[in-house]
């Protein structure tokens, strides 16, 4: 049972006469008897009914207030020459209880028992305050009464009047508490939970205003905070067996490893009890003020490594020795006292009865080891002295002014007011529940949580925690373990949000932190680490020049350079000789030059991309080409025209001499040069970074800018072979010793075979090996020019010169196989 802790401060109070006579007085007599003796006097009433056991604790919290009245009673700053006087009821924890003492309050008292010769009976009282009720579903009935006839109440948190639906003033207008509002509790527990890392827990509470209510608070907070819960269970003591052992049995197949009870001592020790027939896997215990400072539960050793938040401990001096300052005298007058003296020492003090013997004098209260005496946690017993406190100095504000009270003055209920708010500051200690040497559980205050302190920062740990098992480490409660970097996480189907399968990462994707539910895609000039938990730049590629590749086609580029520099030595130390002559060696010089810067041309599309290196790579590329497609278009003309001369009247070669052949090399490449100037005015190739490709590579090439342009220089280039192709297709049966076209048509065959392959090559190449394809068609189409058209006229010079002679130039001497 509860002991309900009331203050009530009387105006109106019966008065035993000198003669024992019992005279009812009215309202205005009583408070000229008063003014005259300089007091407000009230006598002590107890009430009690207990089930079957006595909660020490209760009474420690009752006599608290006894205390304070006294304590104010005797000070001169505080209702000086007024005397307080209270009443104390138990309401058991029950309403039907409750709701009688509060009508009792309100409509006026029944007889009670003083042990002073001023009161015997009682009148019609009305209470301008109430202190109490220790609980919130017995303080929410008394109050729903109370407040109708504006009568301020007052909790004293002996408990758990928690409920934050009583900080509705709506509802609740007159309720006042020194103990903060279930709602700041919730979310500190809430952040607690966070605070160790448990994500997955399990919850309990009891089937009242404050556990339904209370646990409501708390599971918003721990949803806000990322928690899920397994399972929420509900519990209520008078409920059938089969419920608790229902109740017990989800928590002992759980997989949550913490969890949090919001629960009153009654339903928390039958739930207890009952875990202990069939003890469940270690559980780390998260509890709620109203039983994790309960010393009843430090019996129960499932619950070591304990933690909860409790009301900050206070020290109330001379509190001990006045709880200790008790005789069987005194226990006498107050059935209260008589029954804590005789359950403490097992004797009776209104004589001995069957089985029970008398009370002999020599019993020790300072030998008590029981929640009466203990006094080393006043954290609820303070709120107690509080609320006494908070009462008095109401009623001084009424009718005291600086100096004196005026002992005439009547007032109501009513005027005895409080701020509006009614809720203290939440401030909480935390409590861990800790061996002791002797094997025993204690109180260990281990560190506080103040929510006025920055976000992140409101709980401070003070010293180190036991946890479970005695174990120093925290203890895991998890439905999944934590992603690490490099995944998200995926909530499970048909689970919670806590309960999730790690999925690493997509390509281009990290993501750097524990846990995170959704992964950052790197900046584009980024790639991730294998670990995906980090982005590195990208690594850049091109062809450059230490590449072997690059150091292959830059030795063929030198050699085809070197080779046609050869040739051309060659053919001028024997420029004199027919072979050279024969075959216009004007136009044969002017093609081993354009040959050469084919070769060389090649060399500029090595290295790493620039703005000179892009413009100048594709506009030498295309003139170069054009100017020796143009001299190999010029000599099959050539060719054409000398064999129409040697017709009878034929005058062909005038029209085709050597000015014309130079203007038809200038005009042909005067166009494709127009051409490249229109391209790198409107749009010239530039350097960029190809991020399409490649995902984990910056690929440094030469963008075309226009691909129009582009592919105009292509087109030219390959409309100027594709004539010189037909023309010299045209020529092919001209006598064998003059005959040139033959291998202009080979070598026209091998070039646009060249570059018709090269089209789709160059489209399919990735990154470095465009560039390469590139070079090679360059090389392959030169080589196949300079082979087909001069290797022939090279040998005849250098193997047989006795073929390098006009006579057999012109055919007059059979030919011999080469």
């Amino acid at each position: 049972s509860r002991i309900l802790i009331l203050v009530l401060l009387f105006r109106n109070l019966p008065l035993k006469s000198a003669n024992n006579a019992t005279n009812a007085v009215r309202l205005d007599d009583l408070w000229k008897y008063l003014v005259k003796r300089n007091k407000l006097y009230v006598n002590v009433f107890t009430y009690f009914m207990f089930l079957n056991r006595m909660d020490f604790r209760e009474l420690r919290f009752a006599r608290a207030m006894e205390f304070t009245i006294h304590e104010i009673n005797n000070r001169t700053d505080l209702l000086p020459g007024i005397t307080l006087g209270y009443q104390i009821h138990d309401s058991c924890s029950e309403v039907p209880m409750a709701v009688k003492v509060a009508f009792q309050f309100a409509n006026g008292m029944e007889p009670f028992f003083n042990d002073t010769d001023s009161c015997s009976k009682s009148a019609a009282a009305a209470v301008p305050a109430v202190v109490g009720d220790s609980t919130s579903t017995t303080s929410i009935s008394m109050n729903r009464i109370l407040g109708r006839f504006g009568i301020p109440q007052v909790s004293l948190s002996g408990t758990i009047p928690f409920c934050a639906c009583l900080s509705d003033k709506r509802q609740f207008p007159t309720f006042f508490r020194t103990v903060p509002s279930d709602q700041h509790q919730a979310a500190a527990l809430a952040k607690a939970v966070k605070y160790f890392g448990w994500t997955w827990i399990g919850a309990v509470r009891s089937d009242t205003d404050y556990g339904n209510f209370a646990m409501a608070a708390f599971l918003n907070a721990a949803k806000e905070e990322g928690i899920c819960v397994e399972y929420s269970e509900v519990y209520y003591r008078t409920e059938p067996r089969s419920k608790l052992e229902r109740v017990a049995n989800v928590i002992r197949r759980s997989t949550a490893r913490v969890i949090v009870a919001f629960l009153h001592e009654g339903d928390l020790r039958f739930l207890l009890e009952e875990l202990t027939r069939q003890p469940p896997p270690p559980m780390q215990w998260i509890g709620s003020e109203g039983w994790i400072i309960d010393p009843e539960f430090l019996r129960f050793n499932m619950c070591a490594g304990a933690i909860g938040f409790g009301i900050p401990r206070s020290v109330i001096p001379g509190f001990r020795e006045f709880l200790l300052d008790l005789s069987p005298a005194q226990a006498l007058k107050s059935p209260l006292l008589t029954e804590f003296w005789e359950r403490s020492f097992s004797c009776s003090l209104k004589g001995s009865s069957e089985g029970e013997r008398e009370c002999d004098g020599s019993e020790d209260i300072r030998a008590l080891q029981n929640p009466y005496t203990d006094t080393s946690q006043l954290r609820a017993t303070n709120l107690v002295y509080k609320a006494t406190y908070a009462i008095a100095h109401a009623i001084h504000g009424v009718i005291c002014n600086d100096t004196q009270c005026d002992k005439s003055a009547k007032f109501t209920p009513l005027q005895v007011s409080f701020d509006s708010n009614g809720d203290p500051v939440a401030v909480y200690d935390l409590i861990n529940w800790q061996f002791m040497e002797d094997g025993g559980l204690r109180f260990m205050n281990v560190g506080q949580y103040d929510p006025s302190k920055p976000i992140g920062q409101e709980i401070s740990i003070s010293r180190p925690i036991s946890w479970v098992g005695g174990q120093t480490e925290v203890p895991r409660s998890v439905c999944s373990e934590s992603c690490p970097p490099g995944t998200r996480k995926a909530v499970q189907k048909g689970k919670p949000v806590c309960c999730y399968d790690c999925i690493p990462c997509a390509e281009g994707e990290i993501s750097n932190k524990t846990d995170s539910l959704n992964c950052v895609r790197c900046p584009p000039e980024f790639w991730p680490n294998n670990q995906r938990d980090e982005c590195f730049a990208k690594s850049v590629e091109f062809l450059s020049w230490d590449d072997t590749l690059s150091i292959i086609l830059t030795v063929f580029s030198i050699t085809g350079a070197f080779i046609a520099v050869c040739v051309t030595a060659v053919f001028y130390k024997h420029r004199t000789s027919p072979i050279v002559r024969a075959n216009n060696s004007e136009l044969s010089f002017l093609l081993l030059f354009s040959l050469t810067l084919c070769f060389l041309c090649s060399l500029t599309f090595i290295g790493q991309p620039s703005e000179w290196s892009c413009v100048l790579r594709h506009t030498m590329f295309g003139i170069t080409f054009v100017l020796c497609i143009s001299c190999v278009l010029g000599k099959t003309i050539v060719v054409l025209m000398a064999f129409r001369a040697t017709l009878p009247g034929s005058n062909a070669m005038k029209w085709f001499g050597p000015p014309q052949q130079r203007l038809s090399v200038l005009a042909f490449t005067l166009i494709q040069v127009l051409i490249c100037v229109i391209w790198l005015t409107i749009s010239p190739p530039l350097p960029i970074k190809n991020l399409k490709y490649y995902k984990e590579r910056i690929i440094l090439e030469c963008g075309l800018g226009s691909a129009v342009g582009f592919w105009a220089v292509l087109g030219y280039i390959g409309f100027l072979a594709l004539l010189c192709f037909i023309l010299a297709f045209l020529a092919r049966k001209l006598p064998d010793n003059f005959n040139e076209a033959k291998f202009i048509t080979f070598s026209m065959l091998i070039f646009c075979a060249v570059w018709i392959t090269f089209i789709p090559a160059y489209a399919s190449s990735p990154g470095k090996f465009t560039v390469a394809v590139e070079i090679f068609a360059i090389l392959a189409s030169s080589f196949g020019l300079f082979t087909c058209i001069f290797a022939p006229k090279c040998f005849i010079i250098m193997f047989r010169p006795e073929q390098n002679t006009k006579k057999h130039i012109m055919g007059k001497v059979p030919s011999k196989p080469l």
